[in-house]
């Protein structure tokens, strides 16, 4: 009995530092999703890695390079099924297979329909032994987004506000710059830099000139992996076209795709004009648009925009995650707020949300909070 206990309190061990290695692929995996892996061998470490870019080799294959002959016989504990398919990179299973690895543990199955049990079919076809399951809710969180489109076909949503005391975004004048302190705009960075796409309006882009780039990159960011950080791909809802070309978000060399109901020629390299239908109330159709995004492999979307569109994406059931950042500061009625329903709601009718975290920066507080359920 006491053997068992230990085993599954060194099950939770490892894989917790599996899973801090996974996180640290966090800004720079896209669009795959971020994977740890640690090698142990008679109760010791003997090698681990973590999938760092896009096209680049798999955690277990990090890791087998440090184990060498020691893989024999050895537990591997890896945060996402080994991959059983020729994409990018081998199969991991079977280079797993090959090393000698005699355990495999895992946090979380691969909703990818590539993989999806075929990794853990072919481990226990050739004899490894394969435990599934252990911390797989902290493994659901790390790769949510990547999870919501393997099994939805829908990329994540997140919809980020930097509001007063009352939930006010800007004065009644539109002035919003700047409601919150330097650390929150700081976070912020992180909370782009996290996401593959950043969306924005039109309308919100010329008032702020806006360019929706990371400008300072993550101190958690690994410093071998700050040259090949990409940008978010930065979204713009524009059913009119009214975008000039000499806006701020052009001058940055990294893309731009501009969703439009009008049909416009590009002659910009860097910027796709796609054109999507609008509704009946001559909004542009927002479901249509997130299922081209996720067509597109964007895994995660944050939305930093006005209260019109928040409200929308939330009414027509858009929204996975909200990100408030908090002043402890009121503008009153007249403000502007960071939320508009289309229609008044009643106490029966609210949107109904769980805390994830709450953490203080400087003098103002970040929220975030779930509108759906982590997966």
């Amino acid at each position: 009995m006491m053997k068992t206990k230990v085993l599954a309190q060194d099950n939770l061990y490892w894989m917790k530092k599996a899973l801090r290695l996974a996180a640290k692929g966090q800004y720079t995996t896209r669009p795959n999703p971020c994977v740890g892996c640690v090698i142990v061998k008679d109760g010791q470490e003997v090698g681990s890695g973590w999938h760092q870019c896009a096209g680049e080799p798999h955690a277990e294959v990090y890791a087998l390079q440090e184990v060498g002959e020691l893989a024999q016989g050895a537990t591997c504990y890896v945060t996402l099924e080994p991959c059983a398919h020729h994409g990018r990179t081998p199969p991991c299973c079977q280079v797993l297979v090959k090393a000698g690895i005699q355990h495999v543990v895992i946090a979380n199955e691969d909703p990818n329909p590539f993989v999806n049990g075929k990794g853990v079919e072919y481990l226990k076809a050739n004899g490894v032994e394969v435990l599934s399951g252990i911390l797989a809710e902290e493994g659901k969180k790390l790769n949510r987004a990547f999870f919501k489109r393997m099994r939805e076909g829908k990329s994540w949503v997140t919809l980020k506000l930097g509001t007063t005391l009352d939930g006010k975004i800007a004065d009644f004048k539109g002035d919003s710059q700047w409601i919150t302190g330097h650390l929150a705009r700081q976070d912020v960075q992180k909370l782009r830099a996290r996401h593959d796409a950043v969306l924005s309006t039109a309308r919100t882009v010329m008032k702020d000139e806006a360019r929706l780039t990371v400008r300072t990159l993550p101190d958690d960011l690994p410093e071998s992996l700050k040259s090949r950080f990409k940008q978010p791909l930065r979204v713009i809802l524009d059913r009119k076209a009214l975008l000039p070309k000499e806006a701020a978000i052009f001058k940055e060399e990294h893309p731009v795709l501009v969703y439009t109901a009008k049909s416009l020629s590009k002659d910009n390299q860097l910027v796709d004009y796609q054109w999507v239908p609008t509704l009946s109330d001559q909004t542009l159709d927002l479901p249509a648009i997130f299922n081209d995004l996720a067509q597109r492999e964007i895994n995660s979307v944050l939305v930093e925009a006005g209260g019109v569109l928040g409200g929308a994406l939330l009414n027509q059931g858009l929204v996975d995650e909200i990100v408030i950042y908090m002043a402890p500061s009121l503008l009153g009625q007249q403000a502007q707020s960071g939320i508009v329903f289309p229609e008044a709601l009643s106490l029966s009718q609210r949107y109904q949300l769980q805390f994830d975290e709450v953490q203080t920066l400087g003098s103002d507080i970040k929220i975030a909070a779930y509108y759906k359920e982590v997966l």
